[in-house]
Parts: structure tokens; C-alpha cells; sequence
């Protein structure tokens, strides 16, 4: 059998170097107008800061009684207020619909296994099919629990997916109910985060499996989505997932540090559909904070006329 095994290196610390300040150049006003010149944002009854990201809070507020014009309004004056909080450049543009017919997701050239198509084998993909202008982001492991950085994503309704590791996330599982809570989606990343090809078959579906009845207990329910560790996998590796329940197997095509972007593909670039891979780091792993993380990914995709969509809705 034909082993496929990436050898992306573990990303556990990134380069230690100072993130480049973020200047404000306009007040909430300004970024009002550029939220509207860009389209971005939607109409929202509400804006409880613990609402899941893109969705209505359906609590009463003042905001119910106004036309349709007035909710977006009001909308758009409070994510600018929440992006000059969180020291944003601009405003996120807020993604699309999530298509009414799911994109057909098969695995990126020259990442299948024997058996990928015979087998329907599980699919390991770094972008998804769209013509939409979206990227999405996936955050792996759990070490780090910062509930600025819930605030901030709840705040500026972003979404995102959660993989998660048992040994680093069991310390705390309740930090991770409420990114739950908020409407984000939790997916399996093993119990352990081994490098899966150096274990057997029934190893490896322990590893997955063991992670998948973990997540039914604890967050209720298991996913159908999962990430080998390090971007690292064989043919057993996706065999075991399949007996475990998962259909996919995203990894990554670019990853953001505090302090830089990495890429996989030569043109260093985004592109529509790409997932994009951070980590749950501090000042422990990285100088600077997830909250710093987040504003260097948010100001480059933004920029690059981006919207971040949450993967799931495409699967």
C-alpha cells in the first residue's frame, strides 16, 4: 500500500518577534462608511456579545421595533465599534450565504491514498471548490484558553473550527462549551496528538475513535470532520476515521502566526476557499497573544477583500 504522509513540521512555537503595531487612521464614523462602501455586514435584531457568529441573538432589544435600513445600520455602527475595540484596520467583511448546494469536496492532487476512491475514503483537502470570496479558519489543538480571544470572536462574529486534542483540552472543557455555545464548531484532532503513520491500524483508530466518544460525552454530539496531527497521515490513518464516523479530513493550505504567514502553494497567496490554520498559542509559545493572532489574520484577509466563512456550511 502506498503511504502518503506530509511532512509539515509541527508548529508548536512561532518566530519570536515583535508584531507590527496596528495604526488607526479613522474613528468609528469612518469605519461605518467603509463597512458600507464594502457590503459587508447584515441585518441582526440584536448584538449580545454571546450570540454564535453571523446569527441573531433573539433576544428583545431596542433594535426590533426599526426598519430593516435602521437594524443594519445599527449593526454595522456596532461591529465598527467592536473592530476599533479590537484594534482592527478595517471592518470584517461579513461572508455569504453558505451555498444552498454543497460544493463536491475530493482530496487535493497528489494527497490521495490506495484505496481513496474505491474505498471512499475519506477526502484531504486544503481548499474548498467556491467561487465566493471566503477563506476559512481552523484553530488546532486547545493548549491555550483565552477568553479574550472568545470575546473578541463573539464581539466581531467571526466564525471558526475548533480541532481539538483530549490530552491539552481536559483541563478545561467548559472554555470550549462556550465557543460551542457561541456557535463554532468543535471536530476531532485525536486524543493525543501522535504522529499517526508510526502507529498500527488499531492504534490509530484508537486515537481517532477514543477522541470521537470524547466529544459525544462532553460537547454531545461526534463530528464528521477531523484533522490528522501535523497535517501527517497513511491510508490506515483514514481508513480508522472512516470506522470512527468522519467524512473529512481537511488540513491546511496557509498558517498564521502571531508574527508571520506561512504558505504550501508557490504563490504565497490566498486564494477563494483556502482553509487557513492557527493554533491555540500565548506568550508562553509566541510573543504575543491569540487576540494579537487574530488581528493579523482579520486585517491581512480583510484587506485582501476576504470574508472568513465557517467551513461546515461548505461540507
Amino acid at each position: 500500500m502506498r503511504e502518503v504522509v506530509q511532512n509539515d513540521k509541527k508548529r508548536a512555537r512561532g518566530r519570536r518577534s515583535s508584531p507590527p503595531g496596528v495604526a488607526l487612521r479613522c474613528g468609528v464614523a469612518a469605519l461605518v462608511s467603509a463597512a458600507f462602501v464594502s457590503g459587508c455586514g447584515s441585518p441582526a435584531p440584536g448584538s449580545g456579545a454571546h450570540s454564535g457568529p453571523g446569527h441573531n441573538s433573539g433576544r428583545g432589544g431596542p433594535t426590533q421595533a426599526l426598519s430593516p435600513e435602521a437594524r443594519l445600520a445599527a449593526e454595522q455602527a456596532r461591529l465598527a465599534a467592536a473592530a476599533q475595540r479590537w484594534r482592527l484596520a478595517r471592518v470584517p467583511l461579513t461572508p455569504p450565504a453558505p451555498p444552498a448546494v454543497k460544493p463536491k469536496i475530493t482530496p487535493r492532487d497528489g494527497f490521495e491514498v490506495d484505496g481513496q476512491e474505491e474505498e471512499n475514503l475519506p477526502p484531504v483537502f486544503t481548499t474548498v471548490p467556491t467561487g465566493q470570496k471566503v477563506v476559512f479558519l481552523t484553530i488546532d489543538d486547545g493548549a491555550e484558553k483565552d477568553p479574550a480571544f472568545l470575546r473578541m470572536m463573539s464581539d466581531l462574529k467571526i466564525p471558526y473550527s475548533a480541532f481539538l486534542s483530549n490530552y491539552l483540552v481536559k483541563d478545561d472543557y467548559g472554555y470550549f462549551r462556550r465557543m460551542q455555545s457561541e456557535g463554532h464548531t468543535l471536530n476531532n484532532h485525536t486524543l493525543t496528538h501522535p504522529y499517526l503513520p508510526g502507529l498500527s491500524y488499531e492504534q490509530q483508530r484508537g486515537e481517532i475513535c477514543g477522541m470521537q466518544d470524547i466529544m459525544k460525552k462532553q460537547f454531545g454530539k461526534a463530528p464528521t470532520v477531523f484533522r490528522p496531527p501535523y497535517g501527517n497521515y497513511n491510508g490506515d490513518t483514514l481508513r480508522a476515521a472512516k470506522s470512527c464516523g468522519i467524512k473529512y479530513a481537511p488540513i491546511w493550505d496557509e498558517e498564521v502566526f502571531v508574527d508571520h504567514w506561512e504558505y504550501r502553494d508557490w504563490d504565497r497567496s490566498l486564494h477563494p476557499g483556502d482553509i487557513v490554520l492557527t493554533h491555540f498559542r500565548g506568550r508562553d509559545d509566541w510573543d504575543g497573544t491569540m487576540v494579537d493572532d487574530m488581528r493579523r489574520f482579520l486585517d491581512k484577509v480583510t484587506r485582501e477583500g476576504y470574508a472568513v466563512a465557517r467551513l461546515e456550511d461548505y461540507l
